[in-house]
């Protein structure tokens, strides 16, 4: 499985030891930044792991920051993405099992790593449970459909607006 990994300058330390953590457990990780603790923007790395696990480059992600609420929130805003803000094993298991999350948010500066790392092996390790979750999730994709058609209406009547 691949896994894209992100976090800002706050989630940096733990990144690094979240990707060699699932490099152990034999995931190929993708690493979408940032690369040391410098102050940079969160937006910018939810974004680019959820775009490469909405176009199939990565199966599932991970997004840190130091609380996982911006960059969970920036992650959500890309089509296909259902990232989930997880503080413990119960909230990741159901995120899988009742949501199929595709990407696990959390926070560096909320957790210690020891109950970061527990999230992350309990989100990897369980499968989405269909059946009336199914339904639940087609519903969540319908809500994407028409937020997303009705910006591509708006640009389509901007665009012949201008000329």
């Amino acid at each position: 499985m691949k896994v894209a990994v992100g976090s800002d300058h706050a989630g940096f330390e733990y990144k690094e030891i979240v990707k060699k953590h699932l490099e152990q457990k034999g995931y190929q990780v993708i690493d979408k930044g940032t690369y040391s603790t410098e102050s940079v923007d969160y937006p910018v790395y939810g974004e680019a792991v959820a775009r490469a696990v909405a176009s199939g480059e990565a199966d599932r992600g991970i997004v840190i920051c130091g609380t996982g609420i911006g960059i969970s929130i920036a992650a959500n805003k890309v089509k296909g993405v259902r990232a989930a803000l997880c503080t413990n094993e119960y909230m990741a298991r159901m995120a899988r099992k009742h949501n199929d999350a595709n990407v696990l948010a959390f926070g560096a500066r909320v957790l210690g790593i020891d109950v970061a790392l527990g999230i992350v092996d309990e989100f990897f390790s369980t499968e989405f449970e269909g059946g009336r979750h199914e339904r639940r999730v087609n519903l969540i994709k319908k809500i994407e459909k028409k937020i997303f058609n009705i910006q591509e209406v708006c640009l389509i009547v901007r665009a012949r607006q201008r000329g």
